[in-house]
């Protein structure tokens, strides 16, 4: 989770103030989490600790009310409405990144993924948005410990073959045209060729940002395949340090990362 929420806390303060460039500061004063963080931490506390996950996702969103969630959702989580609105948005992709660990077949991760997401994103394309991200992951973290691990383009092949996105293309390519774009099919595959374009997190981070558009969402994704891919420990030191201190201060959501941790350890 450390990647995902590490490309939320990044890319957060260039949202709405987009940086055509990987050339900028990590980290500035008015960093922050979003609701990326918030809500990828209350799928990983749902799968962790058995939970529902629409009671948790509201508990979650009416404790950090000012996280920066869209409208529909803000409506949903002030309703009793307990099933999805239809939304085809990144929500359900940007808070998955745990399904892709916690799971140990592609099957279950995309039956999980698909679970975590029709909550609220039961359009098919924020499902197929979650279950891409969530498969990245999976292909990825499995590579990783693996005595025949993929490549990048093997990765590749099978998100493509699975779920039909455009890969052929560059963050050179996108970085000039490219517009903020809320919905699945305009920003999942954006932030996995991110993911294949980069040498490790942090390069990864900065390309996700420097296309622009919803920057947090699109780095939280491609954080968070990129953490799985080159492994939890490749992190430099400065940038997860200077995570930890920040979620320290919450303790709610510190201690769900740290029992996630302990958990995929075992």
């Amino acid at each position: 989770m450390l990647g995902a929420i590490l490309g939320d806390y990044i890319g957060s303060v260039y949202e709405r103030f987009n940086i055509k460039s990987e050339d900028f500061p990590l980290f500035r004063d008015d960093c922050r989490f979003t609701d990326d963080t918030v809500l990828t931490v209350a799928v990983a506390d749902v799968l962790m600790n058995n939970k529902d996950y629409a009671t948790t996702i509201k508990e979650y969103s009416r404790k950090y009310p000012l996280a920066g969630y869209g409208g529909n959702f803000i409506n949903w989580v002030d309703s009793d409405n307990m099933q999805g609105y239809n939304s085809w948005g990144n929500g359900s992709a940007m808070r998955v990144s745990s399904v892709g660990w916690l799971f140990n077949s592609m099957e279950e991760v995309m039956s999980e993924a698909k679970r975590s997401a029709e909550v609220t994103h039961n359009h098919p394309n924020g499902i197929k948005g979650a279950q891409a991200i969530a498969c990245c992951i999976f292909w990825a973290r499995t590579s990783l410990f693996s005595m025949e691990p993929l490549a990048k383009d093997d990765i590749k092949r099978k998100i493509e073959k699975h779920f039909e996105y455009d890969l052929n293309r560059t963050i050179d390519e996108i970085r000039p045209t490219y517009e903020f774009d809320v919905s699945c099919e305009g920003s999942v595959p954006e932030a996995i060729i991110a993911f294949l374009e980069s040498k490790d997190v942090e390069s990864c981070i900065r390309k996700a940002i420097s296309i622009g558009g919803d920057s947090d969402t699109i780095a939280a994704m491609a954080g968070g395949i990129a953490e799985a891919f080159y492994g939890t420990g490749k992190i430099p030191h400065t940038m997860s340090t200077h995570l930890f201190k920040v979620l320290e201060k919450e303790e709610s959501l510190f201690k769900i990362v740290n029992q996630f941790y302990e958990k995929i350890k075992k």
